[in-house]
């Protein structure tokens, strides 16, 4: 074969000063190439594109869009954590392969979430500190129907016993709680007693729970830490006219605390709060990890007054993993960096430094709160001095504008305030709340009480109200 032979397709023409002529393609399937093309590099939709595109190129595509998200930074709507210590995520990122269900597999996994366990316990004055009942979550929200699902289960015993009937079990509830407790009552056919909330009272006190209670309740949820406005319900008030109710007529009543919030607050910034296991009626309680835990998404966690308060037919064993464990949770296979991550906040900060960190976001919502008083158009409805979270309204005398208006205007700035409406019996009653979290400093403080005043100035300077489109009537994160 001659070496000319060999040459590509308009060699000669080069050699003689002309350009190659070009191929010769169909124009329906140059127009499918080209499609073809462009669907690679295209995120998918609706279905799997039948070719991958390069890691670098996807990537590049993924963030893009993500730059659409509000930053998380600003966005003081949520109680989750948005902010976390270079090693924290460094070292969530190496134990994500982990599966913490998988305890024989990775049994320090497992012995660090045990750790975590008789830690927390601890903190919130449990009689078996050193050897607690509890477990991990996903969250408060699967914290919560774990704990609900205790006090069912306890209740039923307590009735077959009596040779009474089980089926129409109730649970107590300020009407303020998290959505988590609704779905719980329609999931496991519990009937919700809502109480109301009325007037100024915008959460669940002592005597309005004792009104709902029968033989048929299964307890009272006391929230530590409501997300309208971050106060408190009285927990310790609520157990004793619990314990009243039980002198008058022999019913026993158990509490479960839904601290999401507050677990990780109250035992730095009010250790002499009684609300926790110092309170006998108290069987169970749940925090987030995720929020005021200083965790990112999702952790949560359940903890029981002792090993009697969980029934035992609620505790499975699982050998197929390679070994015998017990495991009580609604979800099986799971990353264990999340339990990591808050071992190694525990072991970063100590009891000093999440006093320190709760501290500084306490003080500097009680600074925001006072300021926005200040400005003049708004009434504060909390002031950030159980929680760090504070909600506040507008005046009856402001007509202009609404919450809702003042949160659009601060969106404009990447400000996520969230305005909506009280439950049932207040909804008249709408708010802007703002809840403080570690990475909130003083400098944003200030840069928020900054925009918020510029905004509310030109509001303030309207001579008629804005247009009234359709606005959201509830929120509830």
């Amino acid at each position: 074969m001659g070496i000319n032979s060999q040459m590509d397709p308009g060699e000669d023409e080069r050699h003689q000063g002309r350009r190659p002529s070009a191929p010769s393609v169909d124009g329906t399937k140059l127009r499918e190439m080209v499609e073809a093309a462009e669907e690679h590099l295209r995120t998918p939709d609706d279905k799997l594109p039948e070719f991958g595109m390069p890691g670098e190129s996807a990537y590049e595509l993924i963030t893009s869009e993500l730059l659409l998200d509000g930053s998380a930074r600003l966005n003081l709507a949520t109680f989750v954590t948005t902010w976390m210590p270079p090693r924290a995520r460094q070292l969530m990122g190496e134990t994500a392969d982990k599966n913490l269900i998988d305890k024989d597999e990775y049994p320090q996994t497992a012995a660090i979430e045990a750790r975590c366990v008789n830690i927390i316990a601890d903190l919130w004055n449990s009689p078996d500190r050193e050897k607690a009942t509890g477990c991990s979550t996903t969250g408060s929200s699967e914290a919560v129907m774990l704990g609900a699902m205790a006090l069912k289960w306890k209740w039923r015993d307590r009735m077959r016993a009596a040779g009474k009937p089980t089926d129409r079990p109730n649970l107590v509830a300020g009407a303020n709680v998290q959505v988590c407790w609704e779905k719980f009552c329609r999931y496991w056919d519990v009937e919700p007693r809502l109480v109301p909330v009325e007037g100024d009272t915008l959460h669940l006190t002592a005597d309005r729970a004792v009104e709902y209670c029968d033989e048929n309740t299964i307890g009272v949820a006391a929230i530590l830490g409501s997300t309208f406005d971050g106060s408190y319900e009285p927990v310790k008030e609520i157990a004793a006219a619990l314990d009243d109710l039980q002198a008058r007529t022999g019913l026993d009543i158990p509490i479960h605390v839904d601290a999401a919030g507050g677990g990780f607050v109250a035992p730095f910034l009010q250790p002499d709060l009684e609300w926790d296991f110092r309170v006998p009626r108290v069987k169970s309680i749940n925090a987030s990890g995720h929020k005021y835990g200083l965790v990112y998404p999702g952790v949560g966690w359940a903890i029981w007054r002792d090993e009697g308060s969980l029934p035992k037919e609620l505790v499975f064993d699982v050998n197929y993993l390679g070994g015998k464990m017990p495991t009580f949770s609604l979800n099986f296979s799971r990353p264990g960096s999340e339990v990591v991550a808050q071992y190694y906040m525990f072991t970063h900060l100590g009891y000093v430094g999440y006093r320190r960190t709760q501290q500084q976001s306490s003080d500097v919502a009680q600074y925001l709160a006072r300021e926005i008083e200040k400005i003049g158009p708004y009434r504060l409805i909390s002031h950030g001095d159980e929680l760090p979270v504070f909600a506040f309204t507008l005046k009856p005398e402001v007509k202009n504008y609404t919450v809702y208006d003042v949160s659009d205007k601060l969106r404009e700035r990447g400000w996520q305030v969230p305005a909506y409406t009280f439950p049932p019996n207040r909804e008249d009653l709408q708010v802007l709340r703002i809840v403080v979290r570690a990475g909130m400093n003083q400098d944003m403080a200030d840069l928020l009480l900054d925009d918020l005043r510029d905004r509310t100035a030109f509001f303030e300077a309207l001579d008629a109200p804005l247009p009234r489109p359709n606005q959201p009537d509830a929120f509830a994160h």
